[in-house]
């Protein structure tokens, strides 16, 4: 997928656990590992704006496009 996120990376410059996070963004911990890990289909536009507030960032910090085998060979 070529959409990239970087929550790991906040979380560990911020040195915060993911429980605590999800705590603080008023998610489960299953479904912030399933937006963490990539796997989430959706991100509502509340819940990226809760993860930028508690982890002090811009949207830009947490995801990125990185092209796929795809968009590179077209390149």
């Amino acid at each position: 997928m070529p959409i990239v996120v970087d929550i790991d990376v906040m979380l560990a410059r911020r040195k915060m656990p993911v429980g605590e996070l999800a705590d603080r963004i008023g998610i489960t911990p299953a479904n912030l590992t399933v937006l963490k890990n990539g796997r989430a289909k959706a991100v509502r536009f509340t819940t990226l704006e809760a993860l930028c507030d508690v982890l002090d960032c811009q949207p830009g910090d947490l995801l990125r496009w990185e092209p796929g085998e795809e968009e590179a060979a077209t390149a």
